[in-house]
């Protein structure tokens, strides 16, 4: 009998690039053949039903709700340039030097 739970709906889902190690991605894709799924479901099923025991991990999440992802590279370059004044563009340059662009 599978571990993994049937099937839910109305979840939303997320993107997600990631790496394994060759055997786990064997292993991954076999198991989803087996149970009729896809690979993403059952990653999702592991992450649900393996840190669902760890109960120190429950504990320390219940005190430390807020988000833990990371922004994405675009927003954290973003972050970095918080009231920082724009330079000028070269449009904006040569327009004010009396050159045409």
């Amino acid at each position: 009998m599978p571990l993994i739970k049937p099937r839910t709906r109305g979840k939303q889902f997320i993107r997600l690039i990631s790496r394994l190690d060759r055997e786990n991605n064997e292993t991954l894709h076999a198991y989803a053949h087996f149970i009729g799924e896809s690979a993403e479901y059952v990653l999702n099923q592991l992450l649900e039903t393996v840190l669902a025991k760890d109960k120190e991990f429950i504990a320390w999440r219940a005190e430390h709700s807020e988000s833990y992802v990371p922004l994405p590279r675009r927003d954290q370059k973003q972050a970095g340039k918080i009231n920082r004044p724009r330079a000028a563009s070269l449009t904006h340059a040569a327009a004010a030097s009396g050159v045409a662009g």
